[in-house]
């Protein structure tokens, strides 16, 4: 059982390996609705970004690699006060702190309109952030608003100064949601917010993500963590609480259960060390009811592990005892686990397909649960129904009767 626990979780970490280490670059064409804009505006290269749902186009001159058509758009999900920005940034690697950035304003009335703005570390600290002038030359700043598609879109002709390599240029996006004027408010500090970076080659549209790694360990520590914690451990209980009766298995019982629990253990525990070195990488965030979630997890679902080698013996008088909190315990944990992993999903909003197959895991987890319990206590009733009809003096009602009592009493042990 051990060695295929560990024949498991080292084919595992070989895939999720080999995930990490994919090639970076991508290209990911824009939606219909956005290339149909960029058409319009004649810019034939179009991709999706990153992050909140952003997508962007652009076309470099041929006559001036310097001159630079830029279109970036988002859908507004019927937010009514929204702003979009877009900006590049000279230094070393992309981020938010000596971005140049275009900032286009939907107001609340429906009036649009877009500066440019310099993105100091003051903005940081959260000053407010006023229109200004920066070191690169824009005109025919725009933002639109398509209301049969909610889609807002800014467009403008940028020229780069020499500080700038449109093969390697640093650019930053951002949305955010409240504005006093020309001034815009904080956008949020979700994970999505903070990761709206990256290094485009504006030749041939492949960029690099600063972020890319923490992007792909986050979801690697999600799926570990939705697989051991979130399905091995569940299937282990289920085995333990509903197999000794009315489903026999004998001993396979109990090394099935043990061994999805050892699986899950490890997969959990791998998952919560990447997210405790996210946690310990970051600079800009830190998600603390997550991260206490977790460390209870890991401590109790330690202490439930240790029952391996320290549980009581069957004939300890004290073992009834130790068996409700074992079972408490392991109850609570699966409480904790789930609510921890949706918790976990709004933290890294990927698309709606984590959620809906964690939904879908607790679906299954559920009927399958439901329907054993009703099968259990359907079998003890007809069982217990038939030894009271047994004969008295006839030796078979108390063989029978203590048949039911033996098999309750294992059932809720």
């Amino acid at each position: 059982m051990a060695s295929t626990a560990v024949t498991t979780f080292i084919v595992f970490i070989a895939v999720l390996f080999l995930l990490v280490n994919s090639s970076a670059a991508h290209y990911i064409p824009c939606s219909e609705s956005l290339i149909k804009i960029a058409q319009e505006k004649n810019i034939s290269h179009c991709k999706k970004l990153t992050t909140l749902g952003a997508e962007f186009g652009w076309e470099v001159s041929k006559h001036n690699e310097s001159q630079v058509d830029i279109l970036i758009g988002t859908r507004l999900n019927n937010a009514e006060m929204v702003w979009l920005a877009w900006g590049v940034n000279p230094e070393d690697k992309p981020q938010m702190v000596g971005t140049r950035a275009i900032i286009g304003i939907r107001q609340l009335n429906g009036s649009v309109g877009a500066n440019t703005y310099n993105i100091t570390g003051d903005t940081k600290l959260g000053c407010k952030l006023q229109p200004s002038e920066i070191d690169v030359n824009v005109t025919r700043m725009k933002l639109d608003y398509a209301t049969s598609l909610d889609y807002l879109t800014l467009h403008a002709t940028i020229v780069l100064p020499s500080m700038y390599n449109i093969s390697r240029l640093n650019h930053v996006w951002q949305v955010g949601y409240d504005a006093q004027g020309a001034e815009p408010s904080m956008h949020p500090t979700a994970l999505q917010n903070v990761d709206s970076t990256e290094t485009i080659d504006l030749r041939n549209g492949l960029a690099q993500h600063v972020g890319e790694l923490e992007g792909r360990l986050r979801k690697i520590h999600g799926v570990l963590n939705i697989i051991g914690w979130g399905t091995f451990l569940p299937a282990g209980v289920i085995i333990a609480r509903y197999f000794p009766y009315p489903l026999t298995l004998g001993s396979y019982r109990y090394h099935l259960h043990v061994g999805c629990q050892i699986i899950g253990y490890i997969l959990g525990v791998t998952g919560w060390s990447v997210g405790l070195w996210l946690g310990q990488a970051s600079k800009h965030y830190s998600f603390k009811i997550h991260r206490l979630f977790a460390t209870f997890i890991f401590t109790f679902t330690t202490l439930q592990m240790l029952a391996l080698h320290l549980k009581p013996r069957k004939t300890d008088e004290y073992r009834k005892y130790w068996n409700m909190y074992h079972h408490f315990l392991g109850y609570a944990l699966l409480a904790v686990i789930s609510v921890n992993i949706f918790h976990g999903i709004d933290i890294l909003r990927p698309d709606h397909s984590w959620k809906w197959a964690y939904v879908g895991i607790l679906g299954v987890f559920a009927v399958i649960a439901i329907a054993l319990e009703i099968y259990t206590w359907a079998k003890f009733l007809t069982e217990d129904k038939k030894s009271k009809t047994v004969k008295p003096g006839s030796g078979s009602g108390s063989g029978s009767g203590g048949t039911a009592a033996t098999e309750t009493q294992t059932t809720t042990s």
